[in-house]
């Protein structure tokens, strides 16, 4: 399953897990930031379609929901 907005493209990113507690001299763990998708169904070209859309593109209105 493809962890990926079909609306924007936004996908998985990478970085670090930074701790307080932990002294900067020793080495971080590597995590993924995942985005968040939802599953919704969306009019595209006429037709109701299932699609992953993330947050950010649901909100700013770039899909058309269908009822």
């Amino acid at each position: 399953m493809a962890k990926r907005c079909d609306v924007c493209g936004k996908g998985p990113m990478t970085g670090r897990n930074y701790s307080f507690l932990r002294s900067h001299y020793n080495p971080q763990n590597k995590r993924r930031f995942m985005p968040n998708l939802q599953s919704v169904k969306a009019l595209i070209n006429r037709t109701v379609k299932r699609i992953k859309a993330c947050t950010s593109c649901i909100k700013a209105g770039k899909i058309h929901r269908a009822v």
